[in-house]
């Protein structure tokens, strides 16, 4: 699996994921339990962050967790128990499930059609997937602020240069349908952040999605993106939206389907 994470492999990114899986766990996964005794097959877990959350809501099932990264599977093994990690390539998988979930992933990847086709082979007839991915042009927010968008942008750009995709999620149907997929559905699932939600406005606003542009912040600069004063004030302008007077939203994706 030809991967260039453009987010890293450091701690504050680690600590993010964390942030933002414990943050989302019942928007993301409402609706997503595995039957007792079922084979779920997580394909690229990371350090575990949704791991955490598909044991707690499956506990029954036998499930076996993927990344291509060894260290950030020492991470997930110290975070949960009861799961069978193992280190391989996307592309390298081979077995039979009942049930696949892949969060997060399809957006690093250069080839998410061929992915998803390959995917396809390792479930059982009448398996299922589930797809999970954000889409960063869904993100608006108050005050408004064109640097922050063109912060917002360079992270959009410095993603497709490394041969992802960082809009996916409005690209979720056509994927699945396109890998012979059926039954395919897609749904979006909403974040909105204000005052009168403090749990969002730290975990999500600031911890996760802010935390996430501040990331890339010396790549963009130093490839000419963006200006450093230009980035200070965007990045200023999403900080902004999460005072008492400030609002944000964003929208991820979550796809079903199943294999005849």
């Amino acid at each position: 699996m030809d991967t260039n994470y453009v987010h890293g492999y450091t701690e504050p990114e680690s600590r993010r994921l964390g942030d933002q899986a414990d943050t989302l766990a019942a928007l993301l996964h409402d609706g997503t339990a595995y039957p007792a005794g079922s084979r779920v097959l997580e394909v690229g877990c990371g350090v575990g962050a949704q791991t955490v959350h598909l044991v707690a809501r499956s506990p029954d099932a036998h499930l076996t967790a993927v990344d291509v990264s060894k260290a950030s599977l020492h991470q997930a093994r110290s975070r949960v128990e009861g799961v069978e990690f193992r280190q391989a390539d996307l592309f390298d998988l081979d077995g039979e499930y009942d049930h696949l979930f892949v969060c997060f992933v399809l957006e690093h990847l250069p080839e998410p059609e061929k992915a998803l086709a390959h995917l396809k082979t390792l479930l059982r007839p009448g398996g299922t997937i589930t797809v999970i991915e954000g889409d960063h042009g869904s993100a608006f927010f108050h005050p408004r602020s064109e640097h922050a968008q063109a912060a917002i942008g360079c992270l959009v750009r410095l993603q497709a240069d490394a041969g992802g995709d960082a809009l996916i999620g409005r690209r979720l149907y056509p994927l699945l349908t396109g890998a012979g997929f059926c039954d395919v559905t897609v749904g979006p699932r909403t974040v909105y952040a204000d005052a009168s939600r403090p749990g969002l406005v730290t975990g999500f606003t600031r911890d996760t999605f802010t935390a996430m542009v501040e990331g890339v912040g010396e790549t963009a600069v130093a490839r000419g993106l963006i200006t450093p004063e230009r980035w200070d004030h965007g990045v200023a302008d999403l900080h902004r939206t999460a005072r008492e007077d400030g609002t944000f939203h964003y929208t991820f994706f979550k796809a079903t389907g199943s294999r005849t």
